[in-house]
């Protein structure tokens, strides 16, 4: 019983991180209440999923408020850059619905809004953990992030997965996470935690040192 409750047991250890994840999510939360603030705010969640995945970090809270200060300008503007790619192809769905034009034509071009929807999102999965984990210019931010989803598609599919699943199953079947209790616990920080546990090992190509 006495090994069940030391610090290094692997239950300790469990319960040690499901406490740093409860912290982070709370984190997260409480800074991204104001939504333009939501870019620098998912850029520090996915800076302190990663030094959690590798186990670089004093403090939740010093590591999250040191990424979010320091992301404040270019997350705030990735995040700015993220709703008008979005809301392109939100664009590009009402006015192809709305065409006037046969049934045929109107299934490839709804095929080629999908195709579009599908590479924006990609991209997108790919902005916020890039940007928390190197230094580039917003531009670059976005290039990269859409070429390293277009080099890595399982990583890319596998995190959109992630990130997607849990968001339809609580919209559909809110009961599942306790109608939002189980979100505003530890549910955004533990999709940043399993998606960075993905994302180190693409991003250790490309120079992540761990």
């Amino acid at each position: 019983m006495r090994a069940i409750f030391s610090e290094n047991s692997p239950a300790m250890r469990f319960l040690s991180k499901l406490a740093d994840l409860m912290v982070l999510n709370l984190l997260f939360v409480a800074t991204s209440l104001p939504l333009i603030t939501l870019g620098a705010s998912l850029t520090a969640l996915n800076a302190t999923a990663i030094s959690l995945v590798t186990d670089r970090y004093d403090s939740i809270p010093r590591t999250y408020f040191d990424a979010f200060r320091s992301n404040l300008r270019q997350g705030t503007l990735l995040g700015l850059a993220s709703l008008g790619l979005l809301a392109v192809v939100g664009a590009w769905y009402v006015v192809v619905d709305r065409a006037d034009v046969d049934s045929l034509v109107r299934l490839v071009l709804f095929a080629v809004v999908v195709l579009l929807a599908y590479r924006v999102v990609g991209t997108l999965i790919f902005v916020f953990p890039y940007q928390a984990t190197f230094s580039d210019s917003v531009g670059r931010v976005l290039n990269n992030a859409r070429r390293m989803s277009a080099r890595h598609p399982v990583a890319a599919f596998t995190v959109l997965l992630v990130t997607a699943l849990p968001i339809v199953v609580g919209v559909y079947f809110p009961q599942v996470f306790g109608w939002g209790i189980v979100w505003l616990a530890f549910g955004f920080s533990a999709i940043a935690f399993v998606n960075a546990v993905v994302l180190v090992n693409v991003f250790k190509k490309y120079g992540l040192e761990v």
